[in-house]
Order: structure tokens, then C-alpha cells, then sequence
């Protein structure tokens, strides 16, 4: 587990600075500076209508990094390197950066972009002798071979190697045809994997008056899985043989 007791120091934190990472793109930020990301900022996305003109704040405040969201419609998903620590930060909220790398994730219209947050100074540190899978182990024993599958198949442009920075998710109808299911049949199971993180208590993956999921769970879930480490790249190889193997199948 993370080892709380072992804080960096308030003086060495004060002096510490930000190093982003985003599609190989790395930027200091300063100690004492406010950086920000949207459109037409220090971070400019520009070319996406989606994205906020001043989405995400990072500032320093009493010797801590703060992280904000700025934007009114746009959320982010927030997670320490390792995955354990996982957070939903919505429109209006602020969260302290305290781990050593963050990974902050955030999609706007069909897009989906990752970045990364290295502080010089973070204020906890994690014990060397700490394993970092324990934790993991315990979520994804929770779901079966087919979920597992599926949330690699909806996160599969996240998980490539050539993943950089900003990545388009593949709709419905292509995580469908890539796993051979019927529409009807991908939506019922992402409906059934979506309610078991809800009762996990993730948020964002709310229905409405209808009971149907809104458009923004899919997104939401596979940032939570990517950011959790609940799939990783190494879940391609099983997605790879779960396709060919249905492939062989349907010839037979």
C-alpha cells in the first residue's frame, strides 16, 4: 500500500516543479506557476470544438500542486501511476496532486487524450517494498474472461504502443464487428460491466430516467480501466486470440 507516513516536506514540495507529458510532448512547469488546458492555452487543443477554451488548471497553492476543472460539461478521470488511487474530478472540483506521476485522462466528443503529471518533489512516497499488483488483483478477479475482454476491445487504441497523447475510441458498431457480437449483444454486456463498476461505487456511469446508460459511460469506463490498470497492453494478446479463435469458429 502507499506509505503516508513518509511526506516529501512542505519545504521540499514549495520548490518542486510539474513535468508534463502529453503525446511525447513535455513541458516544466514551473514551482509558483498556473498552467492550463483547453483551447487557445498553454496546453492548446485546438483542433477539438469539444474541448474547453480553459478546461484544466494546475497551480501551486501553499506549497502543493492543485489540479481544477474549469470547464462546466467536460470530466477528467485522475489516477496515481500504479493505478490504486483513482479519482472523478466533475466540473467546479479541485484535488491536490500528492503522488509522484499522475496520469489524467479526459475525453471530448469522440476523442480521448492522456497525459501525465511527474512531480520533482512529490509530498508521499511509496514504499520500495510495496507490490503494486496486490491491490489490482482483487478488481479484475471480479470480472470474467468475456468482460475483460470487452473492456480491452473498447480501450484497444488506448493500450497500442502507438498510443500518443490523443487517441479516437472505436463506436459500438466497431468494437462489435471486431468481436463478432451482434450490436444488441455488445450493448447488453457493456450495460452489465458498466452496473458492476457502478456498484463499486465509480462514478460516471449514471442512466437516465430510462434507464439507459449515457453517452459519456463507455468513455468513462475505459478511462477508468486504463487509468486502474485494470487492462493493460499485455490484455491485447488475449484479445487478438479471442477473435481469431471466434474467427476459426464461424468458418467451421
Amino acid at each position: 500500500m502507499t506509505d503516508l507516513s513518509q511526506p516529501g516536506g512542505a519545504e521540499t514540495a514549495q520548490g518542486g516543479a510539474l513535468m508534463l507529458d502529453f503525446g511525447g510532448r513535455r513541458e516544466r512547469i514551473p514551482a509558483g506557476a498556473t498552467f492550463v488546458i483547453g483551447r487557445g492555452t498553454d496546453l492548446s487543443i485546438d483542433d477539438n470544438p469539444y474541448v474547453h477554451r480553459r478546461f484544466l488548471e494546475i497551480a501551486q497553492r501553499d506549497g502543493m500542486w492543485w489540479l481544477t476543472n474549469a470547464g462546466s460539461g467536460l470530466t477528467a478521470s485522475v489516477a496515481s501511476a500504479d493505478g490504486l488511487a483513482q479519482a472523478w474530478l466533475a466540473p467546479g472540483a479541485t484535488m491536490t496532486l500528492v503522488f509522484g506521476v499522475t496520469t489524467v485522462m479526459f475525453t471530448a466528443g469522440e476523442t480521448t487524450y492522456e497525459l501525465s503529471l511527474a512531480a520533482e518533489a512529490p509530498y508521499y512516497q511509496v514504499s520500495t517494498s510495496w507490490n503494486p499488483g496486490a491491490g489490482i488483483d482483487g478488481v479484475t478477479e471480479m470480472l470474467s474472461p468475456v468482460q475483460r475482454i470487452l473492456l480491452t476491445a473498447l480501450a484497444e487504441p488506448m493500450l497500442r504502443p502507438d498510443a500518443e497523447g490523443a487517441v479516437q475510441l472505436p463506436s459500438m458498431e466497431q468494437v462489435a464487428v471486431r468481436l463478432g457480437w451482434p450490436l444488441e449483444k455488445l450493448e447488453r454486456r457493456v450495460g452489465t460491466l458498466c452496473s458492476k463498476f457502478a456498484r463499486m461505487g465509480i462514478q460516471g456511469l449514471e442512466r437516465n430516467a430510462q434507464g439507459e446508460l449515457l453517452a459519456s459511460a463507455r468513455s468513462r469506463i475505459v478511462e477508468h480501466a486504463v487509468g486502474a490498470r485494470i487492462v493493460t497492453a499485455e490484455d491485447l494478446e488475449l484479445l487478438d486470440a479471442f477473435v481469431a479463435q471466434d474467427a476459426v469458429g464461424a468458418t467451421l
